[in-house]
């Protein structure tokens, strides 16, 4: 590797219950990542994927792939990059705790001049903002109940669970069109089986709808839908 270029280890994370709300899957990440690297001369030396739930998310010992990114840039003595701040943390504290790791760590999004001092600005922001969301749904809820509305009725909570079920339906179709040419492109090469179509998608790092990895029944359940 020449001495132009600079290792980086990287880490990517994706919430399986809000991975098709945030618009930032792993393969966007990815693609983040590896476009940061080859503009500022770098080079991704190892990949770490992790997948949770998010809840407890914001404690180290539950995030085992971002330690073992941490162990890994101790050991290659340089920097973790992720492709969004809040793919580390939305909690200042956090953000903190993992500055006090000594490990650098570069955000694509915010460029390689960002230094650690910013990204407690940039958290410190985020957090700010979510609780000022917050607050003010609170006081909007407050004053449609001062005004005699009936919050969470029957009625509205029928209502808002076709909404739901609409909108999930919207997003399993819209991942499976996008998915689906995959598939097509996997059928094209010879590759028939559920399973074996599974396999080649894992291959691939083509995660599912919730951040998992594929079984012959999902692939199923997929082609069912395209048709």
């Amino acid at each position: 590797m020449p001495d132009a270029i600079r290792p980086l280890v990287a880490y990517l994370r994706v919430s399986t219950d809000r991975q098709g709300k945030s618009g930032l899957g792993l393969e966007a990440q990815r693609a983040a990542v590896q476009a940061f690297a080859q503009a500022n001369g770098y080079m991704v030396v190892v990949e770490f994927e992790e997948v949770e739930t998010g809840k407890g998310a914001d404690a180290l010992e539950r995030r085992p792939r971002l330690a073992a990114a941490l162990a890994a840039a101790r050991k290659a003595k340089c920097a973790v990059v992720v492709a969004k701040l809040d793919r580390l943390s939305r909690d200042v504290a956090f953000i903190a705790g993992l500055m006090a790791q000594r490990v650098l760590f570069i955000v694509a999004e915010l460029g390689a001049d960002a230094d650690p001092f910013m990204l407690h600005v940039y958290a410190a922001l985020a957090e700010k903002e979510r609780a000022m969301i917050a607050s003010r749904t609170k006081a909007a809820l407050a004053a449609k109940k001062l005004q005699g509305v009936r919050l969470g009725n029957h009625t509205n909570l029928l209502e808002a669970q076709a909404k739901g079920a609409s909108a999930n339906r919207a997003g399993a179709d819209a991942f499976a069109a996008n998915v689906l040419p995959v598939v097509s492109s996997i059928q094209a090469s010879g590759t028939i089986s559920h399973r074996r179509i599974a396999a080649e998608l894992n291959a691939r790092r083509v995660p599912t709808a919730r951040g998992g990895d594929w079984s012959a029944v999902q692939v199923g359940r997929l082609l069912s839908r395209a048709g």
